[in-house]
């Protein structure tokens, strides 16, 4: 059964904490339990599902909007709003940690970085390990044995070991988002909804008469809201117009206002006439964007990739099953392959990924989540490069 709730010692890279921590097997009532709470269903339900077994966590809210209120489409006092209110009614307190500078340092400055670099960067991903799971943990979360998300997502201990493992909702699962945190983080980490499917999280909310029960799930970056993807690149680096030029021919067809703007396998938003366009590769030194035209252009696909710079998960795994289910963007669907290993060693393994079937839209920058055969047990992610 998933091990929702229970926690072993962090290992020794982790940040102490005041007292000792709750091991496997303990009461959670003994637990120092802080909730990561958005304003959202999903962390909202968090709060309610711990509250059912008598407890009173500790609630923050993460506060890393942009300042520019008068530039931004941003719902962050709605937010709030909302998380003040589940506090409430549970009866537990709430603090707002502003996390801004980090997320703004750190996130964006990543996020930046890869993108004029021609690479296509997953901020999401990084927030989970330096704001989530990072900041919030040098400022509060450093005082509590477990950190609580509404991630859906779960954890097991298997032969004595946590791992990260997939929610029943194949859909939802979001174990992709969280498989660059660290081995420590993980060891903090508990996903209370992480067992449910997402229509059941939504009966719960509105069982339980939650002010948000009936709220849309934002589409925006991480806790940014409703700030759209281009807009927010587009802030930082501006633009940068190039040629278009078809692969096959060598023509020119068009021009793009920045290649940070497009990403490999790219079907939509190129504002080019008788398509489909996919954009099948980035020629950052001379600012073109390659493009092939037809529905199924061979250049759009591969079979076989690198990925570098992997982050096991789970303490004391050193390296990959030979067969393996992994993923490259946020979808329901795995694909199989075999796994090569090139080098193993700490925080810089590197792997050869030998897909079974064609992938469509490998791009460097973007992260291979791997999993066990049965798309279970996350071993962890590493960055895709060519």
């Amino acid at each position: 059964m998933p091990d929702i709730y229970n926690h072993k010692d962090m290992s020794s890279n982790a940040p102490a904490t005041s007292s000792a921590p709750v091991t496997e097997g303990d009461d959670l009532t003994k637990a120092r339990i802080a909730v990561l709470l958005s304003g959202g269903v999903d962390s909202s339900v968090v709060v309610h599902e711990l509250a059912q077994r008598g407890l009173h966590p500790d609630c923050f809210y993460i506060k890393i909007g942009p300042e520019e209120k008068e530039e931004w489409d941003c719902n962050s006092e709605e937010d709030l709003e909302m998380a003040t209110s589940v506090a409430r009614k549970y009866g537990c307190h709430l603090e707002v940690v502003d996390c801004h500078k980090e997320y703004w340092n750190q996130v964006t400055k990543y996020t930046m970085e890869k993108v004029r670099a021609g690479f296509t960067p997953n901020p999401d991903v990084m927030c989970n390990r330096l704001i989530k799971f990072g900041a919030f943990d040098a400022k509060c979360g450093h005082d509590y044995d477990l950190i609580a998300t509404g991630h859906y997502a779960q954890t097991e201990w298997i032969d004595g070991r946590k791992w990260l493992t997939t929610s029943p909702d194949p859909v939802k699962d979001q174990t992709d988002f969280l498989a660059q945190i660290y081995q420590w983080q993980l060891k903090k980490a508990i996903f209370p909804i992480g067992h449910y499917m997402k229509e059941e999280v939504r009966e719960i909310a509105l069982r339980e008469h939650l002010i948000n029960a009936r709220r849309k799930d934002s589409q925006g970056i991480c806790f940014l809201g409703n700030i759209d993807y281009n807009e927010y690149v587009r802030r930082y680096l501006g633009e940068a117009p190039g040629d278009i030029i078809e692969l096959e021919t060598g023509r020119k067809i068009g021009e793009h206002k920045g290649l940070w703007f497009h990403t490999i396998g790219q079907r939509k938003g190129l504002g080019l006439g008788g398509g489909p366009w996919f954009v099948v590769k980035k020629d950052v030194e001379n600012n073109i964007l390659y493009v092939s035209h037809g529905y199924d252009p061979a250049t759009a696909y591969k079979k076989d990739f690198r990925i570098h710079g992997f982050d096991f998960l789970t303490e004391g795994i050193d390296n990959l099953p030979h067969r393996v289910t992994f993923k490259i963007r946020h979808t329901p669907e795995y694909h199989r392959a075999t796994v090569e290993a090139v080098n193993t060693a700490d925080r810089q393994a590197q792997f050869i990924i030998l897909s079974d079937e064609s992938i469509h839209g490998v791009a460097p920058g973007q992260f291979c989540v791997i999993y066990d055969e049965d798309h279970h047990k996350c071993y962890g992610s590493g960055e895709i490069t060519m």
